[in-house]
This record gives structure tokens, sequence and C-alpha cells, in this order.
């Protein structure tokens, strides 16, 4: 029987569990596979055969008193709260999952801790990376305690200060893109959405991880651009005073996405992982405006992408008219196959192959897991005191109707 493979998926918007989704997709069917996550619901309508399960969701759990809330944080880790039960209850169910399972590689999208957790545990993990100042000792520890790390972007997007022998620990997939909707052309997009096929259109795109597209800059840009179409997607933030113009439209949340990024000549968004190959893949002009994420994951990003020529990185939404002419102008000027060339169509492939080759390599050779025998051991013994329990049923059985025979004999 193949080794497992599980894999924790961070519940935070939606692009850690639908990148699990992709990889495990590809991997062998024979390939025990289980997923850890506070919010199974993600995987709604999965159509691969997983062992799904539910942890508690420690996000805004309560410190029992102030004297647990006052202690330090350790700087090894990064959010390790004291006297908290979720998270109590969350660590001793991935530890009796890994032991139960016998699990042979752990794949962590994403938590330091649980990096280090494993390592305790003696069990192989492989963290998913992301980019940001990560050279904290929790992170450095975590990548230490790895037996590898999959990075789910093409090798030139690392950071320059990324260390040189954990880059060698690491598999660059090239760029991962959940998105499996065929590609619309640009006309047919425009013709099925009722869009003017000759006027430019700027679609502004906000997944579900962040606080939303900031709508104030953008009325700017409408009086700025005037003969631009702009069209929003997903939530928006709002201050109240803004004021409305006909060449903005909040379109909101869609299921065609695909559809209206199909449709664009140039793309406004965040630098999320999937944002951004998404937009290599339609091969569109992008304009990456990173929102605050920890460590300064988007912004590190969005410079790396900008550095390459890939992108125009708007680390500050313009609040005049000459700055948003300025950043529309970069954007149409951008060399797209630049940023196209970092999208690979076989990257959730190449993940899934190099997860079973690692988890193979690890334990070839690997004699019965004294958890498995044990296990099996169990079992043995659970079959035999059933048949035991049988034998002495049919023993007594026997035993009462030959007393009751006798019985009746002398009572006759």
């Amino acid at each position: 029987m193949q080794k497992p493979i599980s894999f924790f998926v961070h519940h935070q918007g939606r692009g850690h569990a639908r990148r699990a989704m992709a990889i495990i997709r590809a991997l062998s069917p024979e390939r025990p596979v289980s997923v850890l996550t506070a919010d199974p619901s993600l995987f709604d309508g999965f159509e691969r055969d997983i062992e799904l399960i539910a942890l508690p969701d420690m996000i805004g759990a309560a410190v029992p008193t102030q004297a647990l809330f006052d202690q330090p944080t350790p700087s090894v880790m990064h959010c390790v709260p004291m006297g908290v039960r979720e998270m109590r209850q969350t660590m001793r169910s991935i530890l009796d999952h890994l032991d139960e399972r016998d699990v042979g590689l752990f794949v962590i999208d994403v938590s330091a801790e649980l990096a280090l957790l494993s390592r305790i545990a003696s069990v192989p993990a492989v963290k998913v990376r992301m980019h940001g100042d990560r050279n904290d000792p929790g992170h450095l520890g975590a990548y230490e305690a790895c037996v590898g790390m999959l990075a789910p972007f093409d090798e030139r997007l690392e950071q320059a200060d990324y260390p040189a022998d954990l880059r060698q620990k690491t598999f660059y997939t090239g760029g991962l893109c959940t998105t499996s909707s065929r590609m619309p052309e640009r006309t047919d997009a425009r013709r099925r959405l009722g869009l003017d096929p000759e006027r430019e259109i700027v679609v502004a795109l906000t997944g579900g991880g962040g606080a939303g597209t900031p709508y104030a800059p953008l009325t700017v840009a409408a009086r700025a651009a005037p003969e631009t179409l702009f069209l929003t997607l997903g939530p928006l933030h709002r201050e109240g005073h803004e004021t409305d113009f006909a060449n903005l439209i909040n379109i909101g949340w869609v299921d065609n996405v695909v559809e209206y990024l199909a449709a664009s000549d140039i793309v406004l968004a965040s630098a999320g992982d999937n944002t951004v190959h998404e937009i290599a893949m339609l091969e569109r002009p992008y304009i990456v405006a990173p929102e605050w994420r920890y460590f300064g994951e988007q912004t590190r990003k969005a410079e790396r992408l900008a550095e390459l020529g890939a992108a125009v990185d708007m680390p500050v939404w313009p609040s005049d008219f000459a700055g948003w002419q300025r950043v529309l102008a970069q954007a149409r000027a951008l060399d797209v196959e630049r940023l196209a060339s970092l999208y690979a169509a076989d990257a959730a492939t190449r993940a899934a192959a190099w997860l079973e080759a690692c988890v193979d390599r690890l334990w070839e050779n690997a004699p019965v897991a004294p958890v498995a025998a044990a296990n099996d051991l169990q079992a043995e013994a659970q079959i035999d005191a059933q048949n035991d329990a049988q034998d002495d049923a049919q023993a007594t059985e026997k035993t009462e109707d030959g007393a009751l025979t006798t019985l009746a004999r002398v009572q006759q």
C-alpha cells in the first residue's frame, strides 16, 4: 500500500483549498489522501476520494485569564496563545490523525508552527512557500524542519534574499493557477457579457481573502480616464463619501469571473498567488496593487513582478488624475509575454509528481511501520475475541440444551 499524504489547509480565503485540490487531483488515484482544515465546506463537491478531518477554528478563540494572555510569544513561533482549548484540540487531532493513518508526508499550507510540530512528531513535512520577509526564527526554523518546500510559482519570482541553502531544498512548480474554466476570446467574452467590443475596459478584481477593492480611488480613476470603462469584481471597500460615475460599474460577486477577465484590456488586482497566475494565463497587462498581508507577502511579490517587467507595481492607490493616467500608460506599455511566461499549465501535475517522488524516496524499503503492525495485531485480537465469544456462546447453548434435555428426562 502506498504511504498516505496528508494536507493541512488554512481556511482563510479560498486560495489554499483550491491549490490543495488542484494538486490532489493530480496525485495517483491509489494514493491515500487526507485533508485537515477548520472549514471542510471549502471542499464541498470535490470529486476526488479523500478523508476530510474537521479541525476546531482557533481564530478568535479566547485566552481564559489575563495572566495567560500576558505570557510573551517565543521568537520561534508566531501564534501560540496559552490556555486555549481549541488549540490543544487542534494539535491533538492532527497528531492523532498522523499517527493513526501512519502518514508518510504532511503537506502544510500554511503554518510555521505545524512544520515544527510535524518534525517533533517524527513525520516528514513539506511546507508550501509564500513570498514575504520571512527570515525570522519561526519561519527559518520551520523551513529547516521540513524535508522540502513547495513553491507554487516560477523560480524567477523568487526573492533575492531567500537563503541559498533553502533554495536548494525548494521545488518550484512554475506558476500554478487553479482556474480550470475554458478561457474565451476577448471578443466572445464581451459579446456574452453585453460589453462594448471597442471600448477600453479595466477590470478591478478582489478575492475573498482581503477587505475589498478601495472604491474612492477608483472614482478618481474614472474621472482621469473618462473613455475607459472600469468594472469591479468582488467586494468593495467604501468610505461613504464617494461620487459614482457612469464609467465605473460594480459587478460584485460573480461565478463567471473568467469571462470578465477575458473581456478586459487591463487587469487591476492584488497579488494573491492564483490571481497572479490567472492574469498570466490570460496574458493581460497587470496593475498589481498589493494588499496588506503578514510579513509583506503581497508587497514583496509585487516588487518582484515589477522587477521582471511583468506588472506595474502600484503600492499606493493614486489620488489624482495624473497619477492614474501615468499608471494606465505604464500598463498599456507592458510586454505581456513577460507575465505570461511565469504561468505553467502543468504546475499542479509537477507538484503532485514531486510530492509522490518525495514520499516514496523517504520510505523506500521501510519495514512495516510499528503503528501499522500494532493496528493489524489489534484488529486480529478483536477478531479472535469475537470468535472466542461466539464459541463460548455456542458452548453455552449446547450445555444449556443438554441440561434441559436431562431435566426433561428426569421429569418424565
